[in-house]
């Protein structure tokens, strides 16, 4: 009999200070610790120790949507949207370079060894090494937005949802293309492989969620209409056994990992969550604390509890 897992949310936290809507999130090397960047080109620094308390790190003329923490480099990437990419040490509070690479929007960087890979506006993939700051590769598959990026190490692979509706694989080798799946209705907003790179889930426009196998040459495992709207962004809990969806409907939703069933939705009206679009999601491993960002401006922290 399988028994009916009882998920609790409390909110216990509301960041402000952010002057525009909220686009991203992202990891730093501590586990209390973590990024935000807005509308308003700014990028934040913030601990769930004081949360009240968000530091300022860099203040750019032009929004953020895209920024990535590499932990092996001890590198803050931060797409600025219309400029390129700028590499900051975070703790110094000060920019170790900068590389030209489009004029179009940076809507997602992902890092696999000295690799930097950077999904823009203008469809294309730009491949660049980190430590000579040079341009490798440019990946052009169509003209339409690369929307996300998503690495799996373990089949040496990169993973990337397109406007064109599309999720290309790339060999991590040589970024030849392994296979491309005809996969939303529509843009493909967000792909995030299991702890375990055994699954990909994708969720896009069309307000669907996807899971392919990515052991099976990306067989689709399901699709849930799991949104009235866009899904704009994916987590896994820290010990892989639920997952996290985020919508321009402003709710968030959490799913079992193992049969991908629905157990709560977490919205403005039962647990006062956010009032606009939740753009992205950021499930720590301090407490398991979830942390949500959205287009009110805020970033909310998330205490979520499961009974089997």
């Amino acid at each position: 009999m399988h028994m009916r897992t009882k998920v609790t949310v409390d909110k216990i936290h509301t960041l402000t200070g952010h002057r525009d809507c909220v686009y991203t999130l992202e990891k730093t090397q501590f586990e209390d610790a973590f990024f935000s960047a807005a509308g308003d080109g700014m990028v934040a620094l913030w601990n769930l120790q004081d949360p009240e308390n968000g530091e300022l790190i860099a203040n750019l003329p032009n929004s953020v949507y895209g920024i990535h923490y590499s932990a092996q480099h001890n590198v803050l990437f931060v797409g600025h949207n219309y400029d390129g990419v700028h590499l900051l040490d975070y703790q110094e509070k000060k920019e170790i370079g900068s590389i030209n690479m489009t004029t179009a929007a940076i809507f997602d960087i992902k890092t696999f060894g000295d690799h930097v890979f950077v999904a823009g506006g203008d469809g294309r993939i730009t491949v660049m090494d980190i430590s000579t700051l040079t341009i490798l590769k440019v990946i052009e598959a169509t003209e339409k937005n690369v929307r996300s990026l998503a690495v799996n190490p373990k089949k040496g692979e990169l993973a990337a949802g397109f406007s064109d509706h599309t999720i290309r694989v790339y060999d991590l080798d040589g970024y030849g293309l392994r296979k491309e799946i005809k996969a939303h209705d529509n843009s493909v907003f967000t792909l995030k492989y299991s702890p375990d790179h055994q699954v990909l889930l994708s969720g896009g426009r069309d307000a669907h969620l996807k899971i392919w196998d990515a052991e099976a040459n990306y067989l689709k495992i399901e699709e849930i209409i799991a949104h009235m709207y866009t899904i704009n962004n994916i987590d896994f809990s820290p010990d892989g056994k639920h997952f996290v969806t985020c919508s321009k409907d402003k709710s968030v939703k959490v799913w079992d990992a193992q049969n991908f069933k629905l157990l709560k939705v977490i919205d403005k009206a039962r647990h006062a969550g956010h009032g606009t679009s939740v753009n992205k999601l950021l499930w720590m491993p301090y407490h398991h604390q979830l942390v949500s960002a959205s287009d009110d401006r805020t970033i909310s922290v998330w205490d979520l509890q499961f009974e089997y």
